[in-house]
């Protein structure tokens, strides 16, 4: 996009833009979003960046008001290209364990020289520099929205110390952080955090689909939000995201008994969600290719689930039975191996699941065993992200991997081909080349389980 059409988006103020490119004003020294409620900078004064780091490394702050560190992340659909935007990726998924160049070359299979320089082509900044303004951003979310002490929003943020923190967050950000910090904020265990998202999004079809498949008590609903149990990474707790449309964005309320591990939480709040999909750039691929054979749902999510283990485990008892059938048999087994603790009730651990005969079950053998192999594979294998090896585990075929990757890892180009509603709805539309529809046939998945209701 040149600068003449991020004027007029900057002048429509439209929500769609929101997180696509950040503006810079050259009078004030501060950067904004573009639905930033300030006053219309005139244009001579005005620079645009695509990202909020480009803006800072310009020397520009971040404008308190509007809170560009706020703003929802861009699609990750942005290209396959270069190893960088998969570096970039990794960077933002994990503060709390910095990962430094060499680390991270050695998992994409490029040399740190090589990845040094595509980041510094592509994003304009070093590794080592985005990660400290990813983790400084963090922080000074933590500082405005909740009541944490700054040590552990520090350690949360992934600084090993306070001075450390101190330092660059005032190299980062131009600014202290005791002056990010709301002196009247009232303690409370619960931390209250906004997550947002680029509008439209679809709350109905999100609701419908998540109400057939809840597991009371690990889950719950509401009209306007949906919450769970959890107990990853090191750490327990819960939290409920309650959907605020007007305001583009879910206020996230969470308990968690770890604070240092708030990021990754939150990141996996986010991808449950879908809250950094561009549905308008999605639905505008899938109307190109599709040619009108199926009619769109405006605003669609995909629905993730917690874990990759979790979403296995899902797609096991939901081989060949209905909607219904498959909740009734996941709900027995929260119930027999989840972890209870008080009034919270936690998914099963692999281990659990291996360990056990599976005598509640009235099934055959041969499932009990595939679920027992899959969670035993799960439990010594803890970090597997290939998907493609529970193919080796009796059982297991290709569609309850690809369920898993669909909503397990939430990955946007997964088309359940073999999925009896999907073809269904294939049967009933027009002709069309799915193959066509990629990067994003998860959402044709879903779009098309849609034209079933």
């Amino acid at each position: 996009m040149d600068n003449s059409h991020w004027q007029r988006a900057r002048q429509s103020r439209d929500h769609r833009f929101d997180g696509v490119f950040f503006i810079a004003v050259k009078s004030t020294g501060i950067y904004c979003r573009p639905i930033c409620p300030a006053p219309t900078a005139k244009e001579h004064n005005v620079q645009y960046y695509q990202y909020a780091h480009s803006a800072a490394q310009a020397g520009f702050r971040p404008c308190i008001r509007c809170r560009p560190d706020s703003a929802p992340g861009s699609g990750a659909w942005q290209g396959t290209k270069t190893s960088a935007l998969r570096a970039k990726y990794l960077i933002d998924q994990n503060l709390i364990q910095p990962q430094n160049c060499e680390h991270l070359a050695a998992r994409l299979g490029v040399s740190s020289r090589y990845l040094r320089r595509l980041f510094m082509q592509y994003f304009g900044i070093s590794v080592t520099q985005y990660r400290l303004f990813n983790q400084c951003h963090f922080a000074k979310k933590l500082l405005q929205e909740t009541h944490l002490p700054v040590s552990q929003i520090a350690f949360a943020s992934g600084f090993s110390s306070i001075r450390r923190f101190n330092d660059a967050f005032l190299q980062q950000l131009h600014i202290c952080p005791s002056k990010m910090r709301a002196t009247n904020k009232p303690s409370n265990p619960t931390l209250t955090i906004k997550l947002p998202f680029r509008p439209p999004y679809n709350w109905a079809a999100l609701h419908q689909f998540l109400a057939r498949r809840l597991i009371s008590p690990m889950e719950w609903l509401s009209d306007n939000s949906y919450g769970r149990s959890f107990n990853t990474h090191g750490c327990k707790g819960q939290f409920t995201a309650e959907f605020i449309e007007q305001k583009h964005h879910f206020l996230v309320s969470i308990d968690i008994d770890e604070p240092r591990y708030l990021h990754p939480i939150l990141t996996q709040i986010r991808r449950i969600l879908d809250l950094d999909a561009d549905t308008t750039l999605i639905e505008d691929h899938l109307e190109t290719h599709t040619h009108g054979a199926i009619k769109l749902t405006t605003g669609l999510r995909l629905p993730g689930i917690w874990s990759t283990f979790e979403a296995g485990i899902r797609a096991v008892l939901g081989q060949q039975v209905s909607v219904t059938a498959a909740h009734n048999l996941v709900a027995q087994l929260v119930q027999a191996l989840g972890e209870k603790e008080q009034d919270r009730i936690y998914f099963p651990h692999p281990q659990a699941v291996a360990n056990s005969e599976l005598d509640f079950f009235k099934m055959p053998q041969a499932r009990k065993n595939a679920l027992r192999a899959l969670a035993q594979f799960c439990a010594d294998n803890p970090d597997c992200e290939q998907l493609d090896e529970w193919l080796g585990l009796k059982g297991i075929g290709p569609w309850t991997v690809n369920y898993a990757k669909l909503r397990g890892q939430s990955q946007p180009d997964i088309l359940l081909a073999g999925d009896l509603g999907v073809k269904k709805a294939q049967a009933a539309a027009k002709p069309f080349n799915d193959e066509l529809c990629a990067p994003f046939r998860s959402y044709l998945t879903f779009q098309l389980w849609q034209q079933l209701l």
